[in-house]
């Protein structure tokens, strides 16, 4: 069933399109993340979901019910919705039992200490907020939107005030909890690590409209474009030339179903391989070092390519020259408009 179904969706903000023809469908029990760079209009397409804004255009379903369309309109305080902010919005004033109580009806102590084990945070139902760390007052804010049940739960960019070692700890706990609960969410966030780690289908925005829709490893593996590939990850996009369903580029020939003519071949850092070799074609002009991997820059024939090597390499410093080989998949893709 699904529980989120926007389609058509427009918003203009004066001389602005924030968004045009925005369309997503979430299913039962499933995270969606919205994917896009600052200004593509994700945080303004949740807010029409919402019921924040009013779309110019197109209609919000939730459920059975319209609650945004021609001739209808539901307020945000009747749709069954969810939100979690950015900068979490708790209620200084009152403790963590009280803000996750927050407009609950009825016999809610159960609901409120059930959730606030959920969170691991059964042991600090007494304190403020100010008490807190940002990761506990994160976890807070999600147990106060999942109090009242739901139908959909809303997250923009939940994670972004955390430090990274932090953030990586509580996305794990909150896809964690999204699961455990069954909830259904949409989480926009402009963090490709986010979006690749904690959904199970990543909607890519673009200019005001959803591009591309599949499983995080459908989108970074088979991008529909080079905007798309690169939002997703380090991507080298090389020119490429396709003909009789072959493509032929740079390093070599690979099928691929495009018309006749120019396009790209994307090729991620970790599917190329650099070799030491002092006649070989590419020198290496930088490293970053990761620990768990290093990423060279390398130049060939007047270009510049990425690769990716697992471990350290000291041997592999500015200056090397390698030998460069295609390890991976090389996926060809339209020529840029």
């Amino acid at each position: 069933m699904n529980v989120l179904e926007a389609r058509g969706l427009g918003k203009r903000f004066g001389s602005v399109r924030a968004v045009e023809g925005f369309d997503l469908v979430v299913r039962e029990g499933e995270t969606c993340a919205l994917l896009g760079p600052s200004g593509c209009g994700k945080t303004t397409a949740l807010r029409l979901v919402a019921g924040l804004e009013r779309p110019d255009e197109g209609l919000v379903r939730i459920r059975d019910r319209v609650v945004a369309g021609p001739g209808a309109w539901v307020p945000p305080e009747a749709r069954r919705v969810g939100l979690v902010f950015q900068d979490w919005a708790l209620f200084p004033h009152l403790d963590v039992r009280a803000n996750v109580a927050f407009g609950l009806d009825g016999d809610r102590r159960g609901r409120v200490e059930e959730l606030l084990e959920l969170v691991h945070l059964d042991g600090l139902a007494d304190r403020m907020p100010h008490e807190l760390s940002g990761g506990q007052q994160q976890r807070v804010a999600v147990a106060r939107a999942l109090a009242p049940q739901p139908d959909l739960l809303l997250l923009d960019e939940p994670f972004s005030n955390l430090d990274a070692q932090l953030r990586a700890a509580v996305r794990t706990e909150i896809r964690e909890l999204l699961r455990a609960t069954g909830t259904t969410a949409v989480l926009v966030t402009h963090d490709r690590e986010e979006a690749l780690s904690v959904p199970d289908r990543v909607a890519v925005m673009l200019e005001g409209r959803v591009v591309q829709v599949g499983t995080p490893f459908e989108v970074y593996a088979a991008p529909a474009d080079g905007r798309v590939a690169r939002l997703l990850g380090e991507a080298n996009l090389l020119p490429g030339r396709a003909r009789g369903g072959r493509v032929r580029f740079a390093l070599g020939e690979v099928e691929g179903s495009l018309p006749d003519g120019p396009c790209e071949v994307l090729v991620r850092p970790e599917a190329l391989r650099a070799t030491p070799d002092a006649d070989g074609e590419a020198r290496v002009d930088d490293v970053a070092f990761y620990g768990h991997d290093q990423l060279l820059r390398c130049a060939i024939d007047g270009a510049t390519l990425e690769v990716r090597l697992a471990g350290p390499h000291p041997e592999l410093g500015p200056g090397a020259r390698v030998r460069i080989e295609l390890v991976g998949p090389a996926v060809p893709l339209p020529a840029r408009a």
